[in-house]
């Protein structure tokens, strides 16, 4: 959850993090899990991971999607972020996905110019939409 917070910051969102400890080590380590990770670990620290979960198109098939990929600031730089979004690659590849997506914030240079580094395509013109849990009881 410290990388999950660090992302929020660092994404200028930290109030958006509602989810408790406990719902997240559910939905990864529960009896239904619906998340993987992968995890860059130096010296017994978590330094970095990537998580992700498997989506469906209607246009595509099954398509691996990268939820989060963060490396704590300390380690930035030194390759654990190649590192995991390749294994991320190897496993789509592995099972026969018809491909990798993930969302990218538009201010995120780094982050841009890192999936630049693989020839990724950045769509324009697609606007995220959503539901609260609120919204949900609403209806």
């Amino acid at each position: 959850m410290e990388l999950v917070h660090e992302l929020a910051l660092y994404e200028k969102a930290p109030e958006e993090v509602t989810v408790t400890l406990e719902a997240f080590e559910d939905a990864g380590f529960g009896p239904k899990p619906v998340w993987k990770a992968f995890v860059a670990e130096i010296d017994g620290q978590i330094a970095g991971f990537a998580i992700y979960y498997i989506r469906y198109s209607t246009w595509k098939g099954c398509r691996l999607y990268l939820e989060d990929l963060i490396v704590t600031e300390e380690y930035r730089g030194k390759g654990l972020g190649k590192l995991l979004f390749n294994r991320l690659i190897a496993e789509a590849r592995d099972l026969g996905y018809s491909g990798m997506v993930w969302q990218v914030l538009d201010w995120n240079e780094p982050a841009l110019n890192f999936y630049k580094k693989y020839e990724a395509n950045i769509e324009p013109g697609w606007l995220n939409a959503s539901l609260s849990k609120e919204q949900l009881l609403n209806y």
